[in-house]
């Protein structure tokens, strides 16, 4: 494969904020020490509440294609609610994938770069609506597990030389960082050597930009899903000057704690906390238990947040309510932004 070509950066593309010239923190970190900082949620879930289907080998991305109002409006939703963080609607926008579901080449390229266009007009709107309120947009790089739709993302169990996987993970660093995404969510990690590989490509891609990592562990919250010490992890982001902030995501609930607990033996670096939603699957039937108040991801956060958290918000089956609950928790005020735009 031949080199992946290096992006300019838009002044101002990933964030609210303009360039950053090396004089002051760049925006994700800035705000981080500023203190807890509200993510936002499922996407797929918010979709399938607007009718959207997901149950399919591209799950959200291929909204992207069929329902990019729908996108749009889920960002929005969780902007009214509190976020300010976005992450683009990407996780599972591979290349490959999409050109299996028809597209050609530079319409599935497009395709990637059209979830950072709508991220970032959802943040312009939210900006137009509050001027003093810094909305950031995170292009969300989910690992090739995600890509293979067979659960492997849970468990790391796959290979790094695989055939497809620069052509997973480089066109969407590509297409993100041309539309002027300069913050990266390194996100749902089963892996640490893949984690490491993807932080290099974002700064060979898109140098001087920001992005934070967070691992997928097991139920403890002390290994990867793969075995990985999350001590280790933890100790190499702490040493990786590409990475503001460090942590878990795609877990239950309970593993936070002891996951936040490892991390800050570790790095003084911020930690990152957005678990599930607590509700309990049953596969035998396919169905959902929701989660008792007490044990819905929301009711946790201030301890995670006492514990080094500074980027809180929801992964699977959370919603804009969570998103709101976490911003009144820490008092962070919502916000209005315009109607359902066209897209």
């Amino acid at each position: 494969m031949e080199p992946a070509q290096t992006l300019p950066l838009s002044p101002g593309g990933g964030a609210v904020e303009g360039a950053d010239d090396g004089s002051a923190p760049a925006p994700l970190a800035r705000a981080l020490g500023e203190g807890p900082v509200i993510l936002d949620g499922a996407m797929g879930t918010e979709l399938d509440a607007r009718g959207v289907p997901t149950a399919q080998e591209l799950w959200s991305a291929l909204a992207l294609v069929t329902a990019p109002r729908a996108v749009a409006a889920v960002h929005d939703s969780y902007l009214r609610a509190g976020a300010r963080v976005l992450t683009t609607n990407s996780y599972q926008a591979a290349l490959p994938a999409l050109m299996r579901s028809g597209l050609s080449e530079p319409e599935a390229r497009g395709a990637i770069a059209s979830s950072a266009r709508i991220a970032l007009r959802a943040a312009a709107r939210s900006r137009r609506e509050r001027p003093d309120r810094v909305v950031l947009v995170a292009g969300s790089l989910g690992p090739y597990g995600a890509y293979l739709a067979d659960g492997s993302e849970y468990t790391g169990a796959y290979a790094l030389h695989a055939p497809d996987f620069e052509a997973v993970h480089v066109p969407r660093i590509e297409a993100l960082a041309g539309e002027g995404i300069r913050l990266f969510a390194v996100e749902t990690q089963p892996r640490l050597d893949e984690a490491q590989w993807i932080v290099r490509q974002v700064g060979r891609i898109a140098p001087g930009a920001e992005c934070w990592v967070s691992f997928q562990t097991g139920d403890d919250g002390e290994r990867l899903a793969d075995g990985t010490p999350l001590a280790e992890a933890g100790a190499w982001a702490d040493a990786e000057p590409g990475v503001a902030a460090v942590g878990v995501n795609c877990v239950a609930p309970g593993a936070v704690m002891p996951a936040l607990g490892v991390l800050g033996g570790v790095t003084a670096k911020p930690l990152v906390a957005y678990p599930n939603s607590g509700d309990i699957y049953h596969p035998s039937t396919k169905t959902w238990t929701a989660a008792a108040p007490d044990q819905r991801f929301t009711a946790h956060a201030r301890q995670w947040a006492r514990a080094g958290a500074r980027l809180i918000g929801g992964c699977c089956r959370t919603t804009p309510a969570d998103t709101a609950v976490l911003a009144r928790m820490f008092g962070l005020p919502t916000a209005a932004v315009g109607p359902e735009p066209r897209c």
